[in-house]
């Protein structure tokens, strides 16, 4: 197995260094290398370090999306939007930032944290 070094500024990288572009007419012929940086008491040191080349066939979708897939696609668009609203309305700003000072100790840690999950329960709610 061959082993990935870095140069000693950089510590570790993760994601994809290049991509398929997908709309061109040679995307078959183009490779993704995907890094990858792995952390855990059982990795040697220096050996966490992974590289992998992707095909066109790899990283494209094989199965339709489901119903589910959709309806939580939806769900997570509204919230977004509810939450952008929620955090510029002026006449809410004052109590929701009390709130979330009230419970932060022991919740949620940021407030955009905070006003998502106030804006999923009232999405919840009102779909029934």
């Amino acid at each position: 197995m061959a082993l990935v070094v870095w140069n000693k500024a950089v510590e570790s990288v993760s994601g994809a260094l290049v991509k398929i572009n997908k709309k061109s007419p040679h995307a078959s012929d183009q490779k993704m290398v995907l890094a990858t940086h792995r952390v855990a008491p059982t990795t040697a040191i220096g050996k966490c370090n992974r590289l992998y080349l992707r095909g066109l066939d790899n990283i494209t979708r094989s199965t339709p999306v489901s119903s589910d897939e959709t309806l939580a696609r939806q769900r997570f668009g509204e919230i977004c939007q509810a939450t952008a609203l929620r955090k510029k309305n002026l006449s809410t700003i004052a109590a929701d930032t009390a709130a979330f000072n009230a419970q932060k100790e022991d919740g949620y840690k940021t407030f955009r944290q905070y006003l998502w999950h106030v804006c999923a329960d009232e999405y919840d709610q009102s779909q029934g």
